[in-house]
Formats: C-alpha cells, sequence, structure tokens
C-alpha cells in the first residue's frame, strides 16, 4: 500500500473493484483512523466480508490517481427507488482533499443510472465529531428516521 500522503486535491478519483491483489491495502486504510472516527465506521475488512454475504452489496475502492485513499459501498436493490450509502471511509492522511466528496458524488451519478432510482439514504452517528455536515454539503437532509443509533438523511435523485 502506498503511504503517499503527497497526493494533492486535484488528483482523479475513481471507484475501484476490490480484486485480490488490492483487498490487504484497501482493508490496511482503516488503520489509519483513529477515534472518534474508528469507532463511527466499521473496518473495511468487515464491510468486505458482510458485503460478500449480501447480493445486494456493491462495494469498491476508492483511488486518487493511482493510490487507494478509502473505501465504499451501496446498498444497491435495482427493484427498489430506494438505495442507501451503507459504508464510506476515507484514510486519515487523505482526508480533507475532497475525494470522499468526489466519491460520493460518482456513487450518486451511479444510483441516478438506476431505472427508478429516486432516492439515496446515508445514516451517521450525531454530533460535532460526526459527519452529518459533511453529507449535508452533498445535498442531503434529515428525513426523520433513524437507523440503529444513527441519524438518517436522504437525497432526492
Amino acid at each position: 500500500m502506498s503511504d503517499d500522503t503527497t497526493i494533492g486535491p486535484d488528483a482523479v478519483v475513481s471507484l475501484r473493484e476490490v480484486t485480490g491483489e488490492t483487498v490487504r491495502d484497501i482493508c490496511r486504510l482503516s488503520n489509519t483512523l483513529q477515534p472518534p472516527q474508528s469507532h463511527m465506521v466499521a473496518p473495511n475488512s468487515v464491510s468486505i466480508a458482510e458485503a460478500h454475504f449480501e447480493p445486494r452489496a456493491w462495494f469498491r475502492a476508492i483511488y486518487a490517481d493511482d493510490t487507494p485513499v478509502g473505501f465504499i459501498m451501496l446498498y444497491d436493490d435495482p427493484e427498489e427507488p430506494v438505495y442507501f450509502l451503507w459504508r464510506l471511509m476515507v484514510a486519515t492522511p487523505h482526508q480533507g482533499k475532497g475525494f470522499g466528496r468526489r466519491a460520493v458524488q460518482l456513487l450518486i451519478e451511479r444510483v441516478r443510472t438506476r431505472p427508478g432510482a429516486e432516492e439515496l439514504l446515508v445514516s451517521c452517528h450525531e454530533g460535532d465529531d460526526g459527519p452529518e455536515g459533511f453529507y449535508r454539503k452533498l445535498g442531503f437532509r434529515r428525513n426523520g428516521k433513524i437507523y440503529d443509533d444513527e441519524v438518517g438523511l436522504s437525497l432526492p435523485l
């Protein structure tokens, strides 16, 4: 795994399939998170394992140029009009560069191509240290729902 923290915010962000050759690097990205972030998102290894037992899970590594910088996972049921951003993590050395925002925008573009897609949901921890402000800047708004102990947000498509 590249520890290249010199990757600038102008890097090209892409969502790439996690392969047998990249899975360890993607899993190691979780080790960069410190509390409270490390308590707000499951480790990438857990997400990848869960995805292998959920046929509607769609997951990708987030890359900035050719460096893995994060992970994103979607609950993708083309029979339903509502989709759920299940996981998002950006490694600590790569936060604040716009990579997470651009990855979510790529995910939104993907969901918008799905026939009948009407809404993208996400849930997050409340509080100053939570990601709600990040999602609000992307157009998500509280929807009045609680998922486990997290506040629900939605983005009309």
